[in-house]
């Protein structure tokens, strides 16, 4: 028995030597004695890569706008009285000069009157001292009386014609008066609320007009640039003045409250310049045509103004990622190893690309896609694919 222990503890020596060798095969067969599954290095992979060439592209900003008329022209009575008539409705297209309102107002129609009866009357005083004048002159100079006595006729009849006058002033006041009652459009344009109805007692010293007359051919939309917006537009715009520099600026278009784009483009023609202390910016305004009559008065939108780039670099968003605020970008070295690269950028209109101010240069290979995966420094196989544009914007 004694001479069988070392025979035993050999052959268990071998079984375990056999089991262990057996176990790294199937390790090697799995995978797991090298870096592809077969103890050789990892495969390199295809990765779509785009080179960067300039190109031109249109950005845009949308601004918060009010619409308003041309002309906002508020109608209120000049004279005191009871509103007799309406001749419109609201939101009815008006002409210069068509009736809106009849004020009853029968105290003018007594002063009409009067006024009219004083100027007969004044009127009658004047042919009778033109009577005497013409009675006295023979008389005169046949010597018969005094020329003092033609003096004094001629005097009379100045008087008289003095009258006259004044009492036809107030004849003219009257009828002004009276010409206030019918209240008519100082211009064409779109009539707003009226408040007042029929038998409602109005004044020249109310608060509230009897209504608005819009003049709409042209709108005015305004929007507000933040100082900082108005640094930027004042730099890189050309011109000596801020005049000039609006006179330089591409047409502007309309985005109205539906999000759908006006027809007509517009033109930016007067800035305020100075600064509001309360909200931090200065109001624009943009003039458009409105021959439809689709825009009004009180309405509200978004003015796009366009800035065109040339010689620009354009990256897909997708090709991008974002670490700790920073924005970065795979870009492919000469020994084919794609590295990140953080860089500057501005998102074009479409939604879909950046355009590239810091980082990148024309010719350089970034990686399109399969970024999630790849480390700083993996070897890849790139792949050059066609350059996509950038959607451009309606710029009018």
């Amino acid at each position: 028995m004694r001479n069988r222990l070392p025979d035993l503890a050999a052959g268990l020596l071998a079984l375990l030597s056999l089991a262990a060798c057996g176990s790294k095969k199937e390790d090697a067969a799995d995978g797991k004695g090298g870096k592809d599954g077969k103890g050789g290095p990892q495969p390199i992979k295809d990765y779509p890569v785009l080179v960067l060439k300039p190109d031109t592209v249109t950005l845009y900003q949308d601004y918060p706008a009010t619409i308003q008329g041309q002309q906002n022209v508020e109608i209120r009575p000049k004279v005191d009285g009871f509103v007799e008539a309406i001749y419109v409705d609201e939101g009815a297209s008006v002409k210069k000069g068509q009736r809106l309102f009849h004020i009853s107002a029968p105290q003018y129609e007594q002063e009409l009157r009067t006024a009219r009866a004083g100027v007969a009357t004044a009127q009658a005083e004047v042919d009778a001292a033109r009577m005497g004048v013409r009675k006295v002159q023979p008389l005169v100079a046949r010597g018969i009386i005094s020329k003092y006595e033609l003096e004094g006729a001629q005097y009379t009849l100045e008087s008289k014609l003095a009258a006259l006058a004044q009492a036809q002033a107030t004849l003219a006041n009257a009828n002004t008066n009276v010409g206030y009652t019918t209240i008519t459009s100082p211009v064409d344009g779109v009539i707003g609320a009226i408040p007042n109805k029929i038998g409602a007692l109005v004044s020249s010293t109310s608060t509230e007009p009897l209504t608005t007359v819009s003049s709409i051919n042209n709108v005015y939309a305004y929007f507000s640039l933040s100082e900082k917006a108005l640094l930027s537009f004042t730099r890189r715009r050309p011109g000596a003045t801020l005049q000039d520099k609006l006179a330089r600026v591409p047409d502007v278009r309309l985005v109205l409250a539906d999000g759908t784009v006006y027809t007509y483009p517009g033109r930016v023609e007067t800035a305020i310049g100075q600064i509001d202390t309360e909200t931090g910016s200065t109001s624009f305004r943009a003039t458009f045509p409105n021959p439809q009559g689709l825009l009004r008065s009180g309405s509200s939108g978004s003015v796009r103004t366009f800035q065109y780039k040339d010689n620009v670099l354009l990256i897909p968003q997708s090709a991008t990622y974002e670490l700790q605020g920073k924005r970065f970008a795979y870009v492919v070295g000469t020994d084919t190893a794609a590295y990140a690269q953080p860089i500057t950028v501005v998102p074009t209109p479409d939604g879909e690309s950046f355009v590239v101010q810091q980082g990148l240069k024309a010719g350089q290979k970034v990686v399109l896609e399969g970024i999630t995966g790849l480390k700083d420094g993996t070897k890849i196989r790139p792949k050059v694919v066609a350059e996509k544009k950038a959607k451009t914007p309606m710029a009018g």
